[in-house]
């Protein structure tokens, strides 16, 4: 199934114990429909306060129900802050994570005069006009393939950090700056550490130069802050 996300009051997508979570409210709505015991496969997980538009998961049910009504039933059950958009049939060996071949994400920063109010939580303010075009010059030293640890928030990280970047996109419309990364996969934090990066590049604190530099150091430190979880949000996933 596909689903939406307001992510601010959330810690994440992962069901963590005593904390409230995307994957077991979901996982709660489907219990109160079927009566099963379930846990979602997920194409990734969303940090804490971060939103998502098409979140893919799957999970295994034995009900009679059709998908149009297990989709009614959980938008039933679910609070205001999450909507499934659409649930299918899929073949018994999908799965939303292993079978996932690209991710975009969208970061939303606004550097305008006058903040807008009405979806202030969706985007960062800044006091200072972005230089787009040095942000755009800097954001083609992370495209491609490269070991990403500069920009992974996981420290203890034994994985591989090597990963694709096949496109990053930077547009500003009307005082808001788009910055939409598309890749084949993403570290803990990364999208949030290259927008923060990428923002101290349009603000004049870092040069665009610097990104391959950082790039090539493999060291958190020396990247940019990572940048606010309530401008970032998971637009697609493909398979």
């Amino acid at each position: 199934f596909r689903s939406e996300y307001d992510g601010k009051d959330f810690n994440g997508w992962q069901k963590q114990p005593n904390k409230l979570n995307i994957q077991g409210t979901i996982e709660q709505a489907i219990k109160s429909i079927t009566g099963e015991d379930v846990e979602l496969n997920a194409s990734g997980r969303t940090d804490a306060g971060v939103h998502a538009r098409a979140m893919i998961a799957n999970v295994r049910l034995e009900t009679p129900l059709s998908v149009e009504e297990i989709r009614d039933y959980m938008n039933r059950y679910l609070p205001d802050d999450i909507a499934v958009l659409e649930v299918r049939e899929a073949s018994e060996r999908f799965h939303a994570r292993y079978k996932a071949v690209g991710k975009t994400y969208r970061y939303t920063c606004f550097d305008g005069p006058v903040k807008p109010v009405f979806d202030r939580k969706y985007y960062t303010a800044l006091d200072q006009e972005l230089d787009v075009e040095a942000m755009q010059k800097a954001a083609m030293y992370l495209e491609g393939k490269h070991d990403y640890k500069s920009f992974c928030g996981n420290s203890r990280m034994k994985k591989s950090t090597v990963r694709i970047v096949d496109t990053i996109q930077i547009q500003r419309r009307k005082g808001y700056v788009y910055l939409t990364f598309h890749g084949t996969g993403f570290l803990q934090n990364m999208v949030r550490i290259m927008a923060g990066t990428l923002m101290e590049v349009g603000l004049g604190r870092m040069q665009a130069e610097e990104v391959q530099d950082i790039l090539e150091a493999c060291d958190r430190k020396v990247a940019g802050p990572t940048a606010p979880a309530k401008g970032l949000c998971l637009i697609q996933v493909d398979y």
